[in-house]
């Protein structure tokens, strides 16, 4: 009975830290120019990895976050175990190697 109750304080501690950590907020802009098999490969392969790559790093976060919290880098901690594979999964143009938006070129 009490396990539970600690339990559910720290799900959450360990929840409104994460939204306390610094977010960035606007992606870097970046040209390439994707073939379509690299955009198949990472939409069918590339993004559902990188997404439990997320989810994992997640749970390692918060199970080990007494830990980093004591050594004083959950910040670190969190940008490797779930920002980096976040932005690899959410915020890059479908076939693109790096981070960030695509650059739409308009003809002037």
């Amino acid at each position: 009975m009490m396990f539970a109750s600690v339990k559910k304080t720290f799900m959450i501690f360990a929840a409104l830290f994460m939204f306390a950590l610094p977010m960035h907020s606007q992606a870097q802009e970046i040209d390439e120019t994707p073939s379509a098999a690299a955009m198949v490969f990472d939409g069918l392969i590339v993004r559902p990895i990188t997404l439990v790559a997320t989810v994992i790093g997640t749970a390692i976060w918060t199970v080990t976050l007494p830990f980093s919290l004591l050594g004083g880098n959950a910040g670190d901690a969190a940008e490797v175990l779930i920002l980096e594979p976040a932005a690899a999964t959410f915020v890059r143009c479908l076939g693109c190697t790096n981070n960030g938006r695509k650059i739409d070129f308009e003809d002037e």
